[in-house]
């Protein structure tokens, strides 16, 4: 099995590890909705699913 010949610093790992950062996430405004939302993700508005502008579930009404 394989081994490091020497152990690398913490320092030195930090270093590498600098670059790796969460980006900001991209929001899109939809059309339709006016509503604010991820890209690529389904979103609730009024009790509506919404992918790209469509309504995919519509929300059931409350029987008295």
């Amino acid at each position: 099995m394989a081994h490091p010949k020497s152990r690398i610093s913490k320092q030195r790992k930090r270093k590498r590890r600098t670059h790796k950062k969460m980006g900001i996430p991209q929001v899109a405004i939809c059309k339709n909705t006016g509503e604010a939302h991820l890209y690529h993700r389904a979103y609730y508005h009024e009790g509506n699913l919404y992918y790209r502008g469509k309504m995919l579930v519509q929300a059931d009404e409350e029987l008295d």
